[in-house]
């Protein structure tokens, strides 16, 4: 459950599943690294690779969720209530990594996921360093991926470059800002969820949506839940009422599980409750060469 929400698309280059486990290349504070989750009796089973390895593995038990608490979740509703039944294992996980959640959010702003998802794989293949240890090995399961580019990498990059890997001027300019100022922001992860709202929401371009997006991987915030999202409020009234309506009245439905928002947002996501698509999809703009060239 914690590697869904951190992977950005089938084909992330940071992220691989391996049967039932995944690969996971990151950048530490203490360096890149590669690690390797696979489920184990009574627990999980890892190994890491590269100059983080001791912070990953240290960190290893806030990524899957020891830190949470779900004790103060109520479920009424009787869709939530089957939810918390059939998954009560659920535990939200904490990267402890602000900077790397901050920038495929912003990637991800107003766009499609597959454009998204396109333009991150690009820039990071692009920009990011291969991942250490077996990633480089061709016999491996791992070869091939990458660890995200550094804050110097993004903010280096020139704006006709990310134009031509899927990101137009908007989007780039708040990630090449946000990249400047990404000691500050991984502080944040040293503070409260609401604190740390604030202070995502101070930078030039970052939202809502983008600072819910953060908080929930960053901080494992059971509060943050995607307001804004094109899908998620539309989803949730449909799960609970079987309507169709907007950002305001999921607002409504949610307010008695204040606290545990974004819990009862991926309780829905697992039992695969999503309102039917019968209006038109969105579409890919036309506006970015990749997006021209039909490339995804």
């Amino acid at each position: 459950m914690v590697f869904g929400s951190l992977q950005r698309g089938a084909h992330d280059p940071t992220h691989r599943r391996i049967g039932d486990g995944c690969l996971r290349a990151s950048l530490t504070p203490q360096g890149p690294v590669l690690i390797k989750i696979n489920p184990a009796a009574g627990g999980v089973h890892a190994r890491a690779w590269g100059e983080g390895a001791d912070w990953a593995l240290e960190q290893l038990p806030a990524l899957l969720g020891e830190a949470d608490d779900p004790t103060g979740f109520r479920p009424r509703h009787p869709v939530l209530v089957e939810a918390a039944r059939r998954y009560p294992q659920l535990r939200i996980g904490r990267t402890e990594l602000a900077f790397e959640a901050l920038a495929p959010s912003i990637i991800e702003q107003k766009v499609t996921g597959l454009e998204a998802y396109g333009a991150f794989r690009r820039l990071v293949t692009r920009y990011g360093e291969p991942a250490p240890g077996p990633a480089q090995d061709p016999a491996s399961a791992a070869y091939g991926m990458r660890v995200p580019p550094t804050p110097r990498a993004w903010a280096t990059i020139p704006s006709w470059q990310f134009l031509q890997l899927g990101l137009e001027s908007n989007r780039s300019r708040t990630l090449v800002s946000a990249a400047r100022r990404a000691a500050a922001i991984d502080r944040l992860v040293t503070r409260p969820a609401a604190d740390a709202d604030r202070g995502l929401r101070s930078l030039p371009g970052v939202g809502p949506w983008t600072s819910a997006e953060v908080r929930q991987r960053s901080h494992g915030d059971p509060d943050a839940w995607s307001i804004g999202d094109y899908h998620v409020g539309k989803d949730i009234c449909w799960a609970l009422t079987a309507e169709v309506l907007d950002d305001a009245a999921a607002e409504e439905l949610l307010e008695p599980y204040r606290g545990h928002r974004f819990r009862v947002q991926t309780l829905l996501g697992l039992m695969g409750l999503h309102r039917p698509r019968r209006a038109p999809r969105m579409t890919l703009p036309t506006h970015t060469p990749y997006a021209t060239r039909g490339r995804s």
